[in-house]
């Protein structure tokens, strides 16, 4: 049932039910399949009601009516008829205090209801009782709020996500032509292999080669099999001419077996080497058996640059099909436009009846494409037919299946990535570019999109990403994301964006009582700002509260690390846009700006880097040296303006 390429085909399994209570359960398990809920039950219910649920949410909901049975079983009830109001009431309120959070209980009341409305439908119904919520309301069977779902996913830390994106796109861009010529070479090797025949020539030319091997005591084409190294057989017929028979019975009656386990080497490639890592080729040759390995890190490093640098959901990526992000043609006056990419939207996909279509719609806004994006899809092309799923199954795994891998796969894919990306610092001694543990635990695939609305949140000037120092990369969110379409990014950056701006005026409230002295022409404001950061301490900020806070002026207060001030918007004041926008452009701060406020540890920095400017003034040439000079004379002169002028909390609230 399930059209979504991207995720595990589920299964229900009707030995989940207990034998006493399986063959009314199959009926309804048949109905919730195959039977829409009316018009009359669905009227006044929550827009979240379905007719009928998509394969995921039937899978789900048939394991909730599992363990209702379950339950009902070990109280003796052998009919469904004997399940009564009171005793779903009585399970109701076990699922309450069992430990779940709120969605979750409230999930399963919901599929309780759905199985009466089913069996009302019914025509063989079994009589199962009203549950207890649908006429008391369900506020009574249900734990307290706790926060959920993507807007409490942690961000992936910067000290984390900085290394990985590094090693992603270095990946894609620097190693992808030698990992690509490598399979083509490996297949090329193995089809050779598999269609060379016995000859006198074909011997000749393999006891050439393996003789000098062994006369010499040099290391022996090997492989890995049971745990340990194994004579590279298709590898030594495929560059020797020789049948696998021949190499097997020859190596047999020769023992070049037993030279393999003594002295295994590697299968090099008869290829160039293209690929540089700090100024040196990264490989000296690439080997035959690793092309597999390196294949899996080529696609796992596309996937990690187009979740995290388009902040698609993981399932949208892996349901991109080769075409999707055409070259944009070149309007009439000869400009070319951004790169688009044109792909389908899995959770929020409903028929006109408002039930989940599992195999997607296209999304109505494409996603614009940066870059890196561009060439990770390029890249994934390469390694698929056209039309094909990018990250089509049988491309990617060796393993048989259909559509293409799974989320849960490709989650396991990045821990593995992360693993092989730090053997690779280690190997070419870059310890500096490891890629530490993040502190929340596996990456997985669904916190990359969080991470992006963190990153742009968090950072003014729209840097995304932290790849600054690989070289190309200076993606600003003016270019790349902000004329996303609502169902985009949006509403996570909306949430994230009020997280930082509470996050902002707390730490200057403390900072405030605790005596720290602020300067600037919007000083007064931001003190006032502060004084109602208590007020937000502990909220859980979901989108409602995201917009509540972003439409409260008195909370507009942005921190601005890049500039080393605080930005305390206000419209008609603001010159980074003129005043145009609701919010401010901080990657476009100007210094006179009316909205500015410094506080002391913002003076702090700025001296810091004053007297880092001072010494590198000293050891560059007159002219530069003069202008790193005069910056940091200018930055002191800040520093004395904010002495003169600093004002505190205990000076009053304006």
């Amino acid at each position: 049932m399930n059209g979504n390429p991207g995720v595990t085909q589920n299964t229900i399994h009707m030995a989940s039910f207990p034998e006493v209570l399986r063959e009314e359960m199959r009926l309804l398990v048949w109905m919730l399949i195959n039977t829409e809920l009316s018009s009359v039950f669905l009227r006044g219910r929550s827009p979240s009601w379905r007719s009928q649920q998509g394969p995921e949410a039937t899978s789900k909901t048939a394991g909730v009516w599992a363990r209702l049975t379950d339950w009902l079983a070990e109280r003796g009830i052998t009919e469904l008829s004997d399940c009564t109001s009171n005793l779903l009431g009585e399970y109701g309120y076990k699922l309450r205090d069992s430990g779940v959070t709120r969605i979750t209980v409230h999930y399963m009341l919901a599929s309780l209801t759905r199985l009466w409305a089913l069996d009302q439908l019914s025509s063989r119904p079994s009589g199962i009782g009203c549950p207890p919520w649908e006429t008391e309301g369900a506020d009574d069977y249900l734990p307290p709020a706790t926060a959920t779902g993507e807007n409490t996913t942690e961000a992936i830390t910067e000290q984390t996500m900085g290394p990985l994106l590094i090693w992603a796109i270095r990946t894609v861009e620097d190693f992808s032509d030698d990992i690509l010529a490598s399979w083509a070479e490996t297949n090329r090797l193995r089809s050779i292999a598999a269609n060379n025949t016995s000859t006198p020539a074909s011997l000749a030319s393999l006891k050439a080669f393996m003789n000098p091997l062994l006369a010499d005591g040099l290391p022996i084409p090997a492989t890995e099999a049971r745990g340990g190294p194994a004579l590279a057989r298709t590898y030594i017929a495929a560059i020797t001419g020789a049948s696998h028979n021949q190499v097997t019975s020859t190596s047999q009656r020769l023992g070049w077996r037993q030279a393999a386990l003594q002295r295994p080497g590697p299968c090099p490639l008869n290829i160039p080497v293209t690929g540089m890592l700090s100024g040196k080729p990264w490989r000296e040759a690439l080997d035959y058996h690793e092309n597999p390995s390196l294949m899996r890190q080529l696609g796992t490093a596309c996937f990690i640059v187009i979740a995290y640098l388009t902040g698609m959901r993981p399932g949208e990526v892996l349901g991109l099909r080769s075409g999707c992000c055409p070259d944009p043609e070149p309007d009439s006056e000869g400009k070319t436009g951004r790169h688009l990419i044109t792909g389908a939207v899995y959770k929020t996909a409903r028929d006109e009846n408002g039930n989940h279509r599992s195999e997607g719609v296209i999304r109505d806004v494409p996603w614009v494409a940066i870059a890196p994006v561009v060439n990770a899809i390029r890249v994934l092309e390469r390694m698929v037919q056209a039309g094909e799923l990018l990250f089509a199954h049988d491309a990617h795994d060796t393993r048989s299946g259909t559509g293409a891998l799974t989320v849960s796969t490709m989650a396991d894919r990045v821990e593995d990535f992360v693993a092989w990306a730090n053997k690779e610092a280690a190997v070419h001694e870059l310890p500096k570019e490891a890629i530490p543990p993040d502190p929340h635990g596996h990456i997985g695939t669904a916190r990359f999109r969080r991470s992006l609305a963190w990153h742009i949140a968090r950072r003014p000037g729209g840097l995304v990403a932290l790849a600054i120092q690989y070289g190309h990369l200076r993606t600003s969110i003016s270019v790349g994301y902000a004329s996303r379409s609502r169902d985009g990014i949006h509403d996570l950056l909306d949430v994230e964006t009020a997280r930082a701006t509470i996050d902002t005026v707390a730490d200057l409230h403390d900072d405030l009582e605790n005596g720290i002295g602020i300067s600037g022409p919007a000083a007064r404001r931001a003190i006032n700002a502060a004084t109602t950061a208590a007020q937000y301490t502990g909220t859980v900020i979901n989108l409602r509260q995201a917009r509540q806070v972003l439409a409260n002026p008195q909370l507009a207060v942005y921190d601005n690390p890049n500039t080393l001030l605080m930005c305390v918007y206000k419209r008609e004041k603001a010159l980074c846009h003129r005043g145009i926008k609701d919010t401010p452009s901080l990657d476009r701060c100007v210094t006179t700006c009316g909205n500015i406020a410094r506080t002391d540890q913002h003076i702090t920095k700025i001296l810091d880097r004053a007297d880092f400017l001072e010494k590198q003034a000293a050891h560059v040439p007159g002219p530069l040296s003069d202008r790193l000079r005069g910056n940091a004379i200018r930055l002191r002169e800040l520093a004395d303006v904010h002495d003169r002028t600093r004002i505190t909390l205990q000076d009053g609230v304006a």
